[in-house]
């Protein structure tokens, strides 16, 4: 017979939260489902957001990606999944949320403060993701909701079909939960991005940070598409023999299709030789206008670019609790993670270039975040108008530069752990040794990166040195269409064309055709095989790494009061394999253009095989002391690490252009050492009335040997240019060495009224100083040092209703932007998200979401002059319509 399932709700939740903090054995915070397959928000991050002392990264179109724990940045924490890590489709080990479906998650729990029997890896925080379990609400239970949501800006729609069921059996001893969901949206993120380069007005070259102007080098703008094909199943079977024994096997299983494309208008002004007049510059160095002669004009060029992220993500794992007695219990847990992303040679950059060049261009840089253009034709027309009428296209434009890229990566993550409890019952005074846990655990990743591309084959630019062709001059039809955008990057200011053409990238290859085997302008001849993606050994990488790890904990309590004294002892060992190439032959296509290509010849490929280990004890001890009825107190003393990044432990090998100057970068090194940190917490907590509470926590983490990169300029590796003189290159690489503190305080407030109301509000600040070969650097970097989150629910007869407002502060993004000496800023954020429902019947009920509601831009800006603007990111406003019926 069909059971009702209990709903929740939205108070039911934030009780469940608050009990689970209280009754923590550190500072941790909490969010549980309002009901069985509903979790508070779409994205499982975007929940975690209204979490004291947690801030998101957004993904296009705005959806929660990754998340940052007390100002430290994804690096510094670790996710798990039933206490199990999850493997990522990414180069390092930062978890992407928009890969998990916030319906498979029954609960999240961020734990600030270290404990032994935790999973170790984190310095920031542990976000610690559960599932539901069938015994959870025993009996038959089954929820489903259909959703249905628009965007405002894009005008861009989307739907979502979810639903779980679950049920117990054979007598109570036999649980089974099943759930499903599939989701289908279309997104918009409207995007500028500049460059900047210190200039000599005089020479008309460029010259090192601080001798000159500043001046932009570079500016794209546009929008990027993206198609969000999401689908996850996860199941869960619990079989309960008797009340000693109980046995778990779960597992889940998500696959992302996000294929994205972006269309982008590309602009550099850069100074050369002859090539600016009129120029304007303010107080503070800063180029604010100038006009760009027709001698050298300014190039439109039209860029397509496209990002085929295709993921599958699954997990495995089975858990057995045994209790011999009353006193001793056991738990073995084992499990296999697996990600898989395959793009490689699937990703495109491609560049067009207008042939038949304009006669003068003038340029004026604004606070906002487009600048004033206006570029003259030389029939007398304004390009701008030309795009908007449909006259640019296949007659106008020719190839330029053609990126075909994408890696091919593989994680997988097995894991075993066997763990103990025993109440040995010990009393002393007042004192009582309540539980002694151990436990030996071993985890073995490995993580591998294939990656394709034409950059290093020469493939990407061979056909730079043919600005006189145009599409239409080889037969080809390249561009298909013209279009523009509804709300097009929304209080962006300035005054840019706004009209767009869509490529054909097959057309563009085939066009490319044409000149196979033809002389190249540039020596040579053409070869298309070089423009096709190949294997590039020297940035692929694989990466295997052990962790085997022993702990021991004692908790013990009197009567007011209880403390955890743990150690956990952790071995690690990697082993990284990849390849180098010489640099024999290398010299640049227009020495005058700092941006100018470089064309590279390279010797035979070496393998490269390299290993590391270390051995970490990273003690912990926390005290709870309960000196009055509702008041509590907490301290916490630990040492933690958080490991670099996987892609920092392979030797991989790259080169490029860094203003003008051939770079060759050592991407990771597997004799890195983790990042460590000595933490202390301190919190004190008011549990002033049932289902209310104001708690105020400080902290303090004093980090150690977090990485770096180093750059040595003039470096000898017997490379040569084309009149075979001597090039010395710089060379940078990563290394261990410097420091950093962060500390702060949080601040967190719940209040439930009697009459359906609740008020909740968190906020963050902290202060962080970073130290870059033992000189003061200024903040670390991308740590927000303020974040805030207030809400205010109501939920009585049916009807329930949320609003949500999330603020985070300024933060510095860099402190050396780019070598230039000047520090990079994010602007503040708010973003407001509301939900409204109401039970129209028995076990039916309908929804109505808004997300970004006060339409928030991500913005970031040089901390010189008026602020200059360096990105912009817009995603619009969003509604959902759902419908769903729980039984």
């Amino acid at each position: 017979m069909l059971q009702r399932v209990e709903v929740v709700g939205t108070r039911a939740s934030l009780q469940r939260s608050l009990t689970m903090k209280r009754n923590a054995a550190g500072v941790q915070d909490s969010i549980s489902a309002t009901e069985l397959g509903r979790f508070p928000d779409d994205n499982v991050a975007d929940s975690l957001s209204h979490i004291t002392g947690v801030a998101i990264q957004r993904a296009p179109g705005g959806e929660g990606l990754s998340v940052s724990v007390r100002g430290l940045g994804p690096g510094y924490s670790l996710t798990t999944l039933n206490g199990r890590i999850l493997a990522t489709d990414g180069i390092g080990r930062d978890f992407a949320f928009d890969a998990l479906p916030a319906e498979v998650i029954s609960g999240a729990d961020v734990v600030k403060s270290a404990q032994a029997i935790y999973t170790d890896g984190a310095i920031g925080g542990l976000v610690a993701l559960h599932t539901a379990r069938p015994f959870d609400q025993k009996g038959l239970h089954a929820f489903g909701k259909v959703e249905a949501d628009h965007n405002t800006m894009s005008g861009l729609d989307g739907a979502k079909a979810s639903g779980v069921w679950s049920n117990t059996f054979a007598g109570g001893t036999m649980g089974l939960l099943v759930g499903a969901v599939v989701q289908h949206r279309r997104v918009r993120t409207d995007t500028a991005e500049y460059t900047y380069f210190y200039n000599d007005l005089a020479s008309g070259t460029q010259v090192s940070p601080g001798e000159g102007v500043l001046g932009t080098c570079c500016m794209t703008f546009g929008a990027t598409l993206e198609q969000k094909k999401r689908s996850a199943a996860n199941a869960t079977f619990e079989w309960r023999p008797s009340a000693e024994l109980k046995m778990t096997v779960d597992g889940l299983y998500t696959r992302l299709n996000s294929p994205q494309v972006g269309y982008r208008q590309a602009y550099y002004p850069q100074l050369g030789p002859g090539r600016w007049s009129d120029v304007k510059v303010d107080a503070a160095g800063l180029v604010t206008g100038m006009t760009v002669t027709s001698d050298f004009p300014l190039v439109p060029e039209l860029a397509n670019i496209t990002v085929d992220r295709r993921v599958i993500t699954s997990l495995l794992g089975w858990n057995a609790e045994w209790k011999p007695s009353t006193r001793l219990a056991f738990e073995l847990d084992a499990y296999e993670s697996r990600s898989r992303r395959n793009s490689g040679g699937n990703d495109s950059y491609v560049v067009a270039d207008r042939s038949v060049n304009p006669l003068a261009s003038t340029w004026k840089t604004t606070s906002a975040s487009l600048p004033d253009l206006a570029i003259t034709l030389p029939d007398g027309t304004s390009y701008a108008d030309s795009l908007a009428q449909g006259h640019e296209g296949n007659a106008t434009f020719g190839p330029h530069y053609i990126g075909l890229s994408g890696d091919n990566l593989r994680d997988r993550i097995r894991g075993v752990t066997l763990a103990g409890r025993y109440a040995p019952d010990l009393q002393w005074g007042g004192l009582s040794l309540d539980r002694v846990s151990f436990g030996l655990s071993q985890t073995q990743r490995a993580k591998s990166r294939v990656t394709y591309e034409n950059d290093f084959t020469g493939g990407s630019v061979q056909y730079s040195g043919s600005e006189a062709l145009t599409f239409a001059s080889m037969g080809a039809n390249v561009f298909q269409h013209s279009f523009t955008l509804s709300n097009f990057m929304p209080g962006a200011g300035g005054n840019v064309p706004r009209t767009f053409l869509a490529f054909d990238n097959q057309a563009y290859l085939d066009a490319l055709k044409a000149l196979d085997g033809k002389p190249n302008p540039n020596g040579g001849v053409f070869d298309l095989k070089a423009t096709l993606p190949q294997v590039n050994p020297t940035r692929s990488y694989r990466v295997q790494e052990r962790v085997s790890a022993a702990y021991l904990q004692l908790d013990a309590s009197a009567d007011d009061w209880s403390a955890d004294l743990g150690l956990r002892l952790v071995r690690t060992r990697t082993v990284s394999e990849s390849a180098t190439a010489s640099i024999l032959q290398t010299y640049q296509v227009d020495p005058t253009v700092p941006t100018s290509a470089f064309l590279t010849t390279y010797g035979d490929l070496a393998s490269v095989n390299e290993s590391g280990s270390y051995t970490k004890a990273l003690p912990s001890l926390n005290v709870s002391w309960r000196f009055a009825p509702n008041w509590q107190l907490r301290a916490g003393a630990a040492k933690t690490l958080a490991r670099p990044g996987v892609d920092q432990l392979a030797p991989t090998q790259s080169d490029g252009l860094a203003g003008g100057i051939k770079q060759v970068t050592i991407g990771g090194d597997p004799k890195l050492k983790p990042y460590s940190a000595r933490q202390f917490d301190l919190s004190l907590e008011w549990y002033y009335r049932p289902r209310s509470g104001l708690t105020l926590a400080a902290f303090r983490k004093q980090i150690n040997g977090f990485i770096t990169t180093v750059s040595q300029a003039d470096v000898d590796l017997g490379t040569k240019d084309q009149n075979g003189q001597p090039v010395l290159l710089t060379v940078t690489h990563p290394v261990n060495g410097d420091r950093g503190s962060v500390q702060g305080f949080e601040l967190g407030w719940q209040h439930l009224f009697d009459n359906g109301f609740g008020l909740r509000g968190q906020a963050t600040h902290n202060t962080s100083r970073a130290y870059v070969g033992g000189v003061f650097a200024g903040p670390l970097e991308n740590v927000a040092p303020a974040t805030t989150s207030f809400g205010v629910l109501y939920e009585r007869d049916g009807f329930s209703g949320n609003l949500s407002w999330d603020h985070t502060g300024s933060f510095t993004v860099s402190n050396d932007w780019q070598g230039l000496g000047v520090r990079a800023v994010a602007r503040p954020t708010n973003w407001v998200t509301a939900q409204v429902s109401y039970e129209i019947a028995r076990h039916l009920k309908l929804t109505l979401e808004g997300r970004n509601l006060t339409n928030s831009i991500d913005r970031q800006y040089l901390d010189i002059s008026f602020g200059p603007p360096l990105n912009y990111a817009a995603y619009g406003r969003s509604f959902t319509l759902g419908l769903s019926y729980a039984l």
